[in-house]
């Protein structure tokens, strides 16, 4: 059976670790702080290929920052990393195939092949975290766009400039479904610039009432982009992973979308596949990519 070595690149962290073409891990995950600065990002990057890639057929990187459609570069600077990350020149690291994808759209396609969406032809995936990833997959593809740069969750939800977004724009979803946006909106609702999101979900969960206000219109700003997406997709479903996505309540968040959209009816369903998806992802299409790299866009 083939075997990729994965690794997930973030701006605070790099993981990596040897996965089958069942998505199986099969190793001990090995953790590493992202450094500072390019040089040595890429002879973390060199040590962990030199070490591990004897032991598999291709290197399947899931990272931060939009891919191209050749998975082998990255399109612009991500913010969170250093600056000239988007520079790094994947294929040169390995006299193995190397295959390059965003962190969430890899994520996406474990949810696709193992995970929650399994099965389904058409589904999103959002991830729910310090700020907010997307993944599309359409007729059991994923869907890249035009260059590779699709499943961005930067559309608007306000257009009054209210809240200042990561992108720089404002009024965002990300700026009010990521866990930021709730402690933004918990400053707004509470007056207290020192709430913390932690205070937030530790309240509504001894249903305190002012912590139930924040959490409640919060998990309805969410609600508000999800009737957007399922307008736009169709989808079979939106899956919804992340360390934020634990505390929303799908069952609630599938009826309200139901009853709004004007399109097919359709499910909010947490994700599955696990903490290390995008690794999953990553390797499932790396070990697939004759197939699974025909992007639609």
């Amino acid at each position: 059976m083939k075997k990729a070595l994965a690794i997930d690149v973030g701006g605070t962290k790099i993981y990596n670790t040897i996965i089958n073409e069942r998505g199986e891990i099969l190793e001990e995950i090995e953790k590493f702080s992202t450094p500072k600065t390019f040089s040595e990002i890429q002879n973390i990057f060199k040590d962990i290929i030199s070490r591990r890639s004897n032991e598999v057929d291709v290197i399947a990187f899931a990272t931060c920052g939009a891919v191209n459609n050749s998975n082998d570069g990255i399109l612009g600077s991500t913010g969170n990393i250093a600056k000239e990350y988007p520079s790094m020149n994947f294929k040169a690291l390995s006299e193995k195939p190397v295959f390059v994808e965003n962190d969430a759209n890899a994520a996406a396609w474990a949810e696709h092949i193992i995970g929650a969406s399994k099965g389904m032809a058409d589904s999103i995936m959002i991830t729910l975290g310090t700020g907010v990833g997307g993944g599309i997959i359409l007729n059991n593809r994923l869907y890249k766009g035009k260059k590779g740069a699709a499943g961005e969750m930067h559309f608007k939800l306000r257009t009054d400039n209210h809240r200042k977004c990561t992108c720089g724009s404002y009024d965002c979803f990300e700026a009010y479904a990521s866990g930021t946006g709730l402690k933004l909106t918990a400053e707004e609702i509470s007056g207290n610039p020192e709430i913390t999101t932690y205070d937030v979900i530790d309240g509504w969960k001894k249903q305190d009432k002012l912590m139930c206000e924040i959490f409640n219109k919060w998990q309805n700003d969410i609600l508000a982009g999800l009737i957007g997406l399922a307008n736009l997709f169709d989808p079979d479903a939106i899956v919804l992973s992340g360390s934020m996505a634990e505390f929303v309540d799908t069952e609630y968040l599938t009826q309200m979308v139901n009853n709004e959209i004007v399109t097919t009816p359709t499910k909010i369903i947490k994700a599955q596949a696990g903490n290390y998806s995008g690794m999953i992802g990553a390797a499932l299409l790396a070990l697939n990519v004759g197939v699974d790299r025909e992007h639609n866009g």
